[in-house]
């Protein structure tokens, strides 16, 4: 008969989360400095469940994506023995369960937030050269 392994005892605070921490990830992203590159980051805010946050000047790609390993029921890890050294890292002073409110310097959760910003930076006609292209397209099929 196999030994069972023998699951941390959960205390305190994590007892009563839900795994909060678990339930997405950021991935750092090259700093903006063209019209170009704020239109991919448009384009990743086109997809479903993408955010994008600055926070102490870097930009950040959050996907919302629960971990596999994080049991519906209990909230704790399958893995937590041989979990990656980045949940490892995670403590209870700087969770999100226990800390405040990020403090995002900006964060858009759509295209069209990211829209109405490149306009701010770029002015009100950022994305006519968009349609320009466009028209100039169905001009060439006639």
């Amino acid at each position: 008969m196999a030994a069972k392994t023998k699951k941390p005892l959960r205390k305190g605070l994590c007892v009563k989360c839900t795994g909060l921490c678990c339930r997405y990830f950021a991935l750092p992203l090259d700093t903006p400095e063209d019209w170009g590159d704020y239109d991919d980051i448009r384009w990743f805010l086109c997809h479903e469940d993408i955010t994008v946050f600055v926070e102490e000047g870097d930009w950040y790609l959050n996907v919302k994506n629960k971990c596999k390993y994080l049991s519906e029921k209990g909230h704790h890890c399958d893995i937590y023995d041989k979990r990656p050294k980045i949940c490892r890292g995670y403590e209870i002073d700087t969770c999100d369960f226990t800390s405040n409110e990020y403090d995002h310097e900006l964060y858009f959760k759509d295209d069209h937030q990211m829209e109405e910003y490149m306009k701010i930076k770029f002015g009100d006609k950022v994305l006519d050269k968009l349609e320009r292209k466009k028209k100039r397209k169905k001009k060439r099929k006639k």
